[in-house]
């Protein structure tokens, strides 16, 4: 009996583990969807009558501004007239602060590969210890910092924490970085839950071409593909390649 109460309670928890993402995807787009409605519902009625009004208007202007917002920050002019608003809102107490938290925050994963963002995921070797952890290469250079984080041998490289919103940021030594292939999400999976998840995304199996080993660091060796490999060569017989 007290088998099958335990078998009981551990499909049950499969279950609850296999419905939580899909319910938390589920209320998070319900509560933006009610957010748009709620915010401009009332201006699309001040527009046009009220029996013209169909629910889900709200939701469909929310997307058509978003995406024209989009294109307009590709239009000539228009990134600059964004950086003179960024500027004004720099100057406010409090409000600079949220905003730039939130800006710089977004272009951590939008920007990947360009300034301001992820430009590599990497592994870093503790000494001789053979202890490896894998992090985000952030800075490849150390150009405009205080001289004493280091120089030209030293990167900037972070590394997220498990199970939570933190980190560390080290500045490492360059020798002891190597370059993965892996790309940002994969990253983040493996190490957000501590190793249990990681490979290719759901749903989307990865191959040689959606690798992207271009991103290496001036001087770095590319990452050979396993395709590239003679038969029967293991990757982990390869010698390690630095940064």
């Amino acid at each position: 009996m007290r088998g099958l109460l335990r078998r009981l309670v551990a499909i049950s928890i499969q279950g609850l583990v296999g419905l939580l993402p899909l319910i938390v995807t589920v209320v998070v787009i319900g509560w933006l969807s009610r957010t748009a409605e709620r915010v401009l519902g009332p201006a699309i009625q001040f527009v046009i009558p009220a029996s013209w009004y169909i629910s889900g208007m709200g939701v469909f202007v929310g997307v058509i501004f978003v995406f024209t917002f989009g294109l307009l920050i590709n239009v000539y002019g228009v990134p600059r007239l964004i950086d003179i608003a960024e500027q004004k809102i720099g100057r406010v107490p409090m409000v600079k602060t949220i905003y730039g938290a939130v800006r710089d925050l977004l272009s951590f994963f939008t920007r990947s590969g360009r300034e301001g963002g992820v430009s590599q995921v990497v592994v870093v070797t503790f000494g001789d210890s053979g202890i490896k952890a894998v992090g985000l290469l952030m800075r490849d250079t150390l150009e405009g910092l205080p001289e004493g984080l280091g120089g030209d041998d030293y990167l900037v490289v972070y590394f997220p924490q498990s199970y939570q919103l933190g980190g560390m940021l080290l500045v490492v030594p360059r020798k002891n970085v190597t370059p993965l292939d892996m790309n940002l999400e994969d990253a983040l999976r493996f190490i957000i839950t501590a190793g249990a998840k990681g490979g290719a995304t759901a749903g989307a199996p990865r191959d040689a071409s959606s690798r992207d080993t271009s991103k290496a660091l001036p001087g770095a060796t590319p990452i050979q593909d396993r395709a590239d490999l003679p038969p029967g060569t293991s990757t982990r017989s390869q010698p390690r390649k630095e940064i």
